[in-house]
């Protein structure tokens, strides 16, 4: 019985750990910030803090239980393109705080069409993220 409460008490301690690295790392790279600047709704602060912790701490329990959830495809298409949103938007992040995305532009002398690709850059990710979601359901 000491042995099941303390490795309940180490595996709860260390997702903690691993949970605060990740939401650390988030915002280092900016992407709360970068999100909140662009789309100009500094008023809505609380909601992006709440929806980090609260899609943090759900994704946490999802992937320990794994429980069987009655949405249906239609949740599976939701799921994926916010997930596909979540990922594009680290990973814009990221590429923004290593400035590669002002070497690439920079690089191949692109002039216009930027919006397009970051917008390819999200989908592909939300496509991907659902084609993942679907083709592994069971």
């Amino acid at each position: 019985m000491v042995k099941q409460i303390l490795l309940v008490v180490i595996g709860t301690a260390s997702g903690f750990l691993v949970a605060a690295g990740v939401f650390a790392f988030a915002v280092m790279i900016g992407v709360v910030t970068r999100i909140i600047a662009r789309t100009k709704t500094i008023r809505h602060l609380s909601l992006f803090e709440d929806s980090i912790v609260l899609g943090g701490a759900l994704g946490s329990v999802v992937s320990i239980w794994q429980p069987q959830l009655p949405f249906g495809t239609w949740f599976l298409a939701v799921y994926g393109v916010f997930s596909g949103i979540h990922a594009g938007c680290l990973a814009i992040a990221l590429a923004e705080a290593v400035n590669a995305i002002p070497v690439f532009v920079r690089r191949v002398r692109l002039r216009i069409g930027l919006a397009y690709i970051i917008t390819a850059f999200a989908l592909g990710k939300a496509f991907g993220v659902l084609w993942e979601m679907v083709w592994n359901v069971k």
